[in-house]
């Protein structure tokens, strides 16, 4: 089955994840498997926001463990509390870092990222994934973009079974 994207083809980020977010509901609905559903989420958010990297890294083996993604290729393990990735994890909440250069600890999977946003899913109270998502370009990231992909993780935790 051929799946369509509509992309709105406006500057604006904020159109551009109203027009998205509904799609990717549609998009994830009645399927159960959790890669196919994390795959085409990552394809869906690159294509339309037109990140440098966009990925998932999947709780296993009390690591972080590189799951689908869209870009150059990427860390494959990441331990708790170490990086932005692993520090979401610990603090179970969103960062924002508008210049990777400064935050203490940055694990540097691809040296042109400049900036990043991470942001935990959880499943029974716990986080079950991360998803990481890097701008060749500081300071790329605010509320927007926070608000919106906080609403990707809480489709996502629909299908992780919560």
């Amino acid at each position: 089955m051929a799946e369509e994207l509509i992309i709105s083809t406006t500057s604006d980020k904020q159109t551009r994840y109203t027009i998205l977010l509904p799609q990717l509901e549609s998009l994830v609905a009645g399927e159960k498997d959790i890669t196919a559903n994390l795959a085409n989420i990552a394809a869906a958010l690159k294509q339309t926001m037109n990140f440098f990297w966009i990925g998932f890294y999947i709780v296993k083996e009390q690591q972080l463990v590189l799951g689908p993604f869209q870009g150059p290729i990427a860390c494959t393990r990441i331990d708790y509390g170490k990086g932005v990735c692993g520090t979401s994890w610990k603090e179970k909440k969103t960062i924002i870092v508008p210049d990777v250069e400064k935050f203490p600890g940055h694990i540097a999977c691809n040296g042109a990222s400049r900036s990043e946003i991470v942001l935990p899913a959880f499943m029974n109270g716990n986080v079950a994934l991360i998803l990481d998502v890097d701008s060749d370009k500081e300071n790329d990231f605010d509320e927007t973009d926070q608000r919106a992909l906080e609403k990707v993780m809480r489709i996502i935790e629909g299908f992780l079974g919560n």
